[in-house]
């Protein structure tokens, strides 16, 4: 496949996968969801490696879904992925609970690490959430931001969440969509570790090479298999009920207003205002 929205390498066993649309701040699109299904297979087929990143271009991670894709789905009248052909299916086969887009994710066989070296908004944290481990710049805005645009939580983070820092801290963030930073993520543990910018890649290497380098390949495969099997069961069915949401409520008026305020730049008027 020709990669233009995302640049991948190999070296020193572990694969660098580089979200890259730094003119848009590396926003979501369905070719990017394409290429990026695409690339997180080939890493967790290649024998060669053994752990992998995920990092964004220049300033930004990933600042959800772009902007005109949004408005498109307006246009349209509902949700539309973007997507025109077949997706890569990485980490499925492991367990039903994870044939599931984005819930596959667990089902890698190799340890998953964000780098996050800038703002990540909507489906951009969520794929920060779905990574194993959390590295981050000082000071970088995030957001659930599906509140917004008159979504519900996206793609399990409703079941995502509550496990990671606990439910009354979930709940502030899922329900009011509000801009938090990486400093507070860090206090709450959902970040792992606060980097200069400068040092982010050098120390997220550094840990990731010192990971493989102690760990045995079957011993990560299998310590992953066992925390996600053990968590629970049924994140499919979140990530399931999303989607359905998803399709239903981009059809709604709210929706229309939310896409449209975001693009204007001012407060939302919701129609039971």
């Amino acid at each position: 496949m020709e990669l233009k929205t995302i640049v991948y390498d190999v070296s020193d066993r572990i694969a660098t996968i580089t979200l890259h649309r730094p003119h848009r701040m590396n926003a979501w699109t369905g070719r990017m969801h394409t290429e990026y299904r695409y690339v997180l297979d080939q890493a967790n087929r290649d024998d060669q490696v053994r752990a992998i990143v995920l990092t964004g271009a220049e300033r930004g991670f990933c600042v959800g879904a772009d902007s005109q894709a949004l408005e498109g789905h307006v246009n349209k009248g509902g949700y539309d992925s973007g997507i025109t052909q077949p997706l890569a299916q990485p980490g499925y086969g492991v367990s039903p609970d994870f044939d599931a887009n984005y819930a596959y994710h667990f089902g890698l066989a190799k340890p998953l690490i964000a780098a996050i070296n800038g703002p990540a908004a909507g489906v951009g944290l969520v794929l920060a959430c779905y990574a194993d481990i959390r590295f981050a710049v000082p000071g970088a805005k995030l957001t659930t931001a599906h509140g917004k645009l008159n979504f519900p939580a996206e793609y399990g983070l409703s079941w995502l969440l509550p496990r990671m820092i606990g439910l009354p801290r979930a709940n502030d963030l899922l329900l009011t969509s509000r801009v938090f930073t990486t400093d507070e993520a860090y206090q709450m543990g959902l970040v792992q570790r606060l980097v200069a910018p400068g040092d982010l890649m050098a120390e997220t290497l550094e840990y990731v090479r010192a990971m493989i380098k102690n760990v045995s390949p079957e011993s990560l495969r299998q310590t992953r298999r066992q925390i996600y099997s053990d968590l629970h069961r049924d994140i499919g069915s979140s990530v399931r009920d999303s989607e359905q949401l998803i399709d239903l409520m981009s059809q709604q008026a709210d929706y229309r207003e939310g896409v449209q305020a975001f693009l204007d730049r001012r407060p939302p008027k919701w129609t039971d205002q």
